[in-house]
């Protein structure tokens, strides 16, 4: 009878992922974060295919689970915290290039062949690059007239440019790829759609590999294709990895990063004051709007104590970005946008060996893309009530649907 008694607390005792979602204002994370982390940081959560696993929402645990090599990230046994277009998201076995969904030593084989291709020093190398895009994409929006979206004329397909360059996919064939990245990052999108534009994509990089076979470039896919380490397969996967992984966040944040700014006037204000602000206002936005939301989660290989808890052999923990960025225990009144903080430590990229491979390209993104459309629009404002910006919470990554802006 208590086993029996002890079973049903442990059930209701379990928040649903669901709870998630429940957002109660444009920048922060559900409500339920506070209460959790404060009371129990590391709660059971009841996942969407009802697996009775964990969740982590205070720094500490975030940065624990996500650096012990106890925790796995394979796909092969692990839960997804949320649901794909409706759907659940099935167990697989590995594929091979994805190595984002792999452990070490397999993960480690991959991810160094990337490593020197998005070191600090690479990324400002691109910087005069990304500077000729983002100048582009001004023209584009000045053309019209004296509004224009910043999703659909700025951030989205500045982030598309500057992969595009980096990675080796010819842009002016995007019409073969760029649908794929959108379609599959929209929570919105039908299972139906998924297929089709991803089977496309992948059909442009099995031929866009011939011809860098043929006619190298200087580009990361024309490397890897010459250090002849790699198989077809793996070099297409790995595209595909770099170009959905990079345009489904760069973006977003990009375009989330000018409404936090129209709408916190005081900070705007303060960094077109001073631009030498913009990098620590970079990563205070980083910090603050933590749009890699719900999809970063591990799975024990072993029971694992942890904050007094055992967590089992095959139980996963989502990890919550968001809740670990506004851990009063890390950051001073952590629910205030503030670009004159100390945010080091902050973990918007994650950590540990998953730690975003392309940070710093998308840290000179962010920054380029700011500082010009601040200098280039001295007006720049919203051109609907602040309520009104389309918000995307659910999926993986907090996005705008669309940014109306005038000037």
């Amino acid at each position: 009878m208590d086993i029996i008694s002890s079973e049903k607390d442990f059930m209701s005792d379990a928040i649903s992922f669901e709870e998630h979602w429940a957002r109660t204002h444009q920048f922060d994370p559900p409500a339920i974060f506070d209460s959790l982390r404060e009371e129990r940081p590391l709660a059971r959560m009841v996942y969407p295919d009802g697996h009775v696993g964990w969740i982590a929402t205070s720094h500490e645990l975030a940065r624990k689970v996500l650096s012990d090599p106890r925790f796995s990230h394979s796909m092969e046994f692990c839960h997804f915290p949320t649901t794909h277009w409706g759907e659940l998201t099935p167990n697989s076995p590995e594929i091979p290039g994805m190595f984002i969904y792999m452990d070490p030593p397999d993960h480690t084989r991959y991810r160094r062949l990337l490593t020197g291709e998005f070191t600090g020093r690479r990324a400002s190398q691109m910087t005069s690059r990304v500077e000729a895009m983002v100048a582009d994409q001004i023209a584009v929006m000045r053309e019209r007239g004296t509004a224009a979206d910043v999703v659909e004329d700025f951030a989205e397909p500045l982030a598309l440019r500057v992969l595009s360059e980096v990675i080796g996919l010819p842009y002016g064939e995007r019409d073969r790829y760029a649908n794929a990245p959108t379609v599959m990052h929209d929570p919105d999108s039908k299972m139906e759609d998924v297929g089709p534009v991803y089977e496309q994509a992948l059909s442009f990089f099995i031929e866009l590999i011939e011809r860098k076979r043929k006619q190298p470039e200087d580009d990361i896919l024309s490397r890897l294709i010459a250090d002849g380490q790699l198989t077809d397969e793996e070099l297409c996967n790995m595209v595909a990895l770099l170009l959905f992984a990079g345009f489904g966040t760069t973006a977003p944040a990009l375009a989330v990063s000018v409404f936090a700014l129209l709408h916190h006037e005081d900070q705007l204000a303060a960094v077109r004051a001073d631009p030498a602000k913009l990098d620590g206002a970079v990563e205070e936005l980083l910090r603050y709007l933590t749009i890699n939301q719900y999809e970063i989660f591990r799975t024990a290989l072993e029971d694992v104590e942890l904050n007094g808890e055992v967590v089992k052999k095959g139980d996963t923990v989502t990890v919550s970005l968001p809740a670990a960025n506004r851990d009063p225990a890390k950051f001073g009144c952590p629910a205030q946008l503030d670009i004159e903080r100390d945010t080091a430590g902050h973990m918007s990229f994650g950590y540990g060996v998953h730690q975003c491979l392309g940070q710093n390209l998308a840290r000179v993104v962010l920054r380029v893309g700011l500082s010009a459309l601040l200098r280039e629009f001295p007006g720049l404002r919203l051109a609907v009530d602040f309520d009104e910006v389309p918000l995307r919470l659910k999926g993986s990554v907090f996005a705008l649907k669309s940014l109306p802006v005038s000037w």
